[in-house]
Order: C-alpha cells, then sequence, then structure tokens
C-alpha cells in the first residue's frame, strides 16, 4: 500500500517544487495583510473573549491558511484531470483507490504545513507569544486532513471548473469568515449559528485557537472534527470509485 501512496505524493510534490518561489510567496501574502489590516490596526487595545486581539486573530490565521491551501489540492487535481489526465492513469495504475486518497491528501498536509509555519514566522515578527502545545499539532493535523479529504471529494464530483468556483464562492469563503477565523461566533446572529455549527471549521478554529492561547479545550469538539474527517474519507473514496466507473 505505501508505494501507491508514495507514487502518488511523489508526483505531487515534484510538480509543487517547479512553482514552489511562486506559491509560498502567494499563500503568504494574504496572511500579512490581514495582520497589517487588523492586528496592527486593532494592536492591544481591542480584546476579544480576553485575549488581544492580535493573538486571537493569529490562530484563525492558521486555520484560514491551513484550511486554503490543503483544500487547494482540488485545482490542482482538476487540471490534472481535465487537462493533462494524470489522474486517469493513475485509476489505471497497479495502487488502490485508498492509496489515491492518502497520496493526495498527505500532499494537502504537506502544502499546509508550509502555511502553518509561514504564520508562526509571522507571529514571531509581530511578537505575539503562542503557547505552542502537542494537542495543538494533533488538531491542526486533523483540520489539514479533513479539509484535503473535502478537496478531493469536490474534485472528483464535479464536472468542470465553473462548478469548481461556485464550490469556493457559496461554501468555503462564507466558510472562512464566519466560523470564528476573525471574530467569535457567539456574537452572529441565532440563525448563522445554527449554520456555522454544521461546518468543521467552527470546530477546528476553536479547538487550535484554545490550544496556542492557554484556553479551555472543548474534547467534544475534537471529537466531532473526528466524525467529520470520517465523513469526508468515506465520500473521497466513493468520489474516486465514481469516477472511475
Amino acid at each position: 500500500m505505501l508505494n501507491g501512496v508514495q507514487a502518488v505524493l511523489y508526483r505531487e510534490i515534484n510538480v509543487f517544487r517547479k512553482k514552489a518561489k511562486k506559491q509560498i510567496l502567494a499563500s503568504s501574502l494574504s496572511p500579512l495583510l490581514f495582520l497589517i489590516a487588523f492586528g496592527w490596526g486593532f494592536g492591544d487595545r481591542v480584546a476579544v473573549n480576553g485575549l488581544p486581539y492580535i493573538l486571537f486573530l493569529i490562530p484563525g490565521l492558521i486555520t484560514m491558511s491551513s484550511l486554503n491551501q490543503s483544500y487547494s489540492i482540488a485545482q490542482e487535481i482538476n487540471i490534472s484531470r481535465f487537462y493533462f489526465h494524470v489522474f486517469d492513469e493513475f485509476l489505471i495504475a497497479p495502487i488502490s483507490h485508498i492509496e489515491i486518497v492518502f497520496g493526495e491528501v498527505l500532499y494537502g498536509l504537506f502544502k499546509a504545513s508550509i502555511s502553518v509555519f509561514l504564520i508562526f514566522g509571522y507571529a514571531f515578527l509581530f511578537g505575539v507569544d503562542l503557547r505552542i502545545s502537542g494537542l495543538f499539532f494533533l488538531v491542526i493535523l486533523m483540520h489539514s486532513f479533513l479539509f484535503s479529504l473535502l478537496a478531493m471529494t469536490v474534485s472528483m464530483l464535479i464536472k468542470d471548473h465553473g462548478s469548481q468556483a461556485q464550490v469556493n464562492t457559496f461554501v468555503i469563503t462564507p466558510m472562512i469568515f464566519l466560523c470564528g477565523t476573525f471574530f467569535p461566533v457567539d456574537k452572529l446572529p441565532a440563525f448563522f449559528k445554527v449554520i456555522v455549527h454544521c461546518l468543521p471549521l467552527t470546530y477546528s478554529t476553536q479547538v487550535i485557537r484554545a490550544s496556542l492561547t492557554g484556553g479551555e479545550i472543548n474534547f467534544a469538539y475534537i471529537g466531532i472534527m473526528l466524525i467529520f474527517m470520517c465523513t469526508f474519507f468515506l465520500t473521497a473514496l466513493y468520489a474516486v470509485k465514481k469516477v472511475e466507473a
């Protein structure tokens, strides 16, 4: 099984290596702009849930950036499917569907980890004191894993790039802005609270923020993240099988 996973991952990282500088530069710009606009703008003068806003913001940027990078594999898979037919070669190769899923998902984790290290670098430059623990690494791994699986599912089920853009517009972007990344979920109207509590980013944002700021960890939220992971794994596996059929 590992040989198939390694083959898929090796191919994706080789492609990434050729455009790494541009991709890393592009992924580092958006979090920096948010930090400059909101971090320096509010600084220590505004407190959210007892935290200086910049300390509240950094974990949110970590979840946002790692989500964007892990989910971005959907677009890359679509390009390889629709234009280069690389995914067709994966399907006819002597590797299983599970190996294909894990290979692509590990690539999503690789991209997400780069974005996390970039945000930590920004936190150091801005003088933000984060409390990094072993639990943080567990939850950021789960967070990146589940959104890589979601990307795998979406990329297999859509029929064209227009559909991909619609998913980004109507699902990913609202989720990023409403699920506690930039402001507490409890400030939302009741109707939106119900919606955001059906979305995985709400739970991963709160757990990641608590693990970096010394807050109380809600282990039920980690359990909910695990349920999302298992669900998205099954949908990703189903979607790959459907494409082959």
